[in-house]
């Protein structure tokens, strides 16, 4: 009996070790704006944690608001996951504006910091335009007549009420404040951490993530229709971390890292279209490029930013060719600090560029090109420094006294040469011809034999 008694206590002991394991708690972050790394980070979290048969799954968030695209994905895997998410707007100080909004009323359980807030949810274009109708004098959104209105204003009212619509049902799946969501994005209404949960726009304010839990164990959850008790107050906290795939497409997908990585990857290719052969600049460069085009296609762009940033580097190295005391230079400067801004003014909460980044970055690389050019131009006429077009024209000294043929000292060797004048031993000779391997030379009057004897040394070393 003892042994059946043990045996039973051993079962029990291991299922309770196995029950708390299973309860594990998943975490993520999003921190700064989203867009389509932080869609891939998500969704790849929320895949993890089904198949770890995880109990809940924690979004801790800060975030300005992003893309919207990216924002939809996230929702929808919240919408579709078998696995509880609350989104916990944390640290003290932090937001969940816009695209945030969204997501934070799409979790299954919202909850903030104290000394955060939420809001600002209305949808700007690319153009970096606020799309909320504007209000005549008698306080009728434009438009609102009854003749149909311009297609810029009617598709400004169409991105707006999908919006709204899409904010409300987000609301009214967990029974949140619906008319404060549509207020959010109609008037970029916000709110603290307090009034939210006053105004039951999300369910708990906790001072940080044990509390949260502790607050929801035991709390009853609907997740794709059927209810799920929580219980989290023993649950082992995972911190999820993206892969090196992800991690990569975050560093890249920034707009002062795609102007960098741009300009790295032209001057790379100019630098090898000016040295052929020099290989590195160029594997750099097509590299560097290509990294800027996958980072483009994930990032708002202004295209006419673009053709301006590339009339600036045309007008830079313009100025190195024809030197306009500084007109073309200055242009080239300006064209690329107004492109840049232009390219990334799209308005989207954390995808705009500094200015500061942008002149500097601009001044450092017109003098390095500047400096490149005037170099590359240097070697060009500096002419051949080996093979035959050295050696016409070339200094040498003659190794003995001789009229006719001898020996002349040039580059480090020994050559045979031919002279139709008198040759004093150490006298300088220039080379005028090349007959196979013997030189044509001509004694050079006055020269001095020690200091040609030390310039030809210098120029063999």
């Amino acid at each position: 009996m003892r042994r059946v008694a043990f045996f039973a206590a051993f079962v029990l002991a291991i299922s309770s070790v196995a029950a708390q394991a299973d309860a594990n708690v998943v975490v993520l972050n999003i921190k700064g704006a989203i867009g389509v790394a932080t869609a891939d980070y998500v969704l790849s979290g929320i895949e993890h944690a089904e198949a770890s048969n995880t109990e809940l799954i924690v979004i801790e968030m800060d975030t300005p608001g992003g893309l919207m695209a990216p924002m939809r994905d996230i929702v929808q895997a919240i919408l579709g996951s078998s696995v509880p998410v609350a989104t916990y707007v944390t640290p003290a100080g932090a937001r969940a504006d816009s695209a945030g909004t969204y997501i934070l009323l799409a979790s299954h359980i919202a909850a903030m910091t104290p000394t955060t807030h939420l809001g600002a949810a209305t949808p700007v274009s690319l153009s970096g335009e606020d799309v909320t109708p504007e209000k005549s004098s008698d306080g009728k959104a434009d438009g609102d007549e009854d003749e149909a209105p311009p297609s810029g204003p009617a598709m400004e009212r169409k991105v707006l009420n999908d919006a709204i619509a899409y904010i409300r049902s987000l609301a009214e799946r967990h029974d949140r404040n619906a008319d404060w969501a549509e207020k959010a994005v109609r008037e970029a209404a916000t709110l603290t951490a307090r009034e939210a949960l006053g105004q039951n726009v999300v369910d708990f304010v906790a001072q940080d993530r044990a509390e949260l839990l502790r607050a929801i164990d035991g709390l009853e959850v609907e997740v794709n229709s059927e209810p799920v008790t929580l219980a989290t107050s023993n649950a082992v906290v995972e911190e999820y971390q993206p892969n090196w795939r992800i991690k990569i497409l975050s560093a890249i997908a920034n707009p002062e890292t795609v102007l960098l990585l741009g300009l790295i990857g032209l001057y790379g290719l100019m630098y090898e279209g000016w040295n052929p052969g020099a290989v590195l600049p160029g594997v750099v460069g097509v590299i560097c490029l290509l990294l800027a085009a996958y980072a483009l296609q994930v990032l708002p762009v202004n295209y006419a930013g673009l053709a301006l940033i590339i009339v600036g580097i045309a007008l830079m190295t313009a100025e190195a060719f024809a030197p306009s005391f500084g007109a073309l230079g200055l242009g080239g400067i300006a064209a690329f600090v107004f492109g840049a801004i232009m390219m990334f003014d799209s308005g989207i909460p954390g995808f705009g560029i500094s200015v500061t980044f942008v002149v500097a970055l601009a001044a450092i690389f017109a003098l390095l090109l500047i400096w490149l050019l005037s170099y590359v131009l240097k070697l060009r006429r500096r002419g051949a420094v080996s093979g035959k077009g050295s050696i016409i024209g070339g200094v040498g000294v003659a190794m003995q006294s001789f009229s006719g043929e001898g020996k002349v000292w040039l580059e480090g060797e020994a050559w045979s040469a031919q002279s139709r004048h008198a040759v004093e031993k150490d006298q300088q000779v220039v080379v005028r011809a090349l007959d196979g391997l013997t030189l044509k030379v001509e004694p050079i009057a006055g020269s001095n034999a020690d200091d040609t004897q030390n310039k030809h040394e210098k120029h063999s070393t």
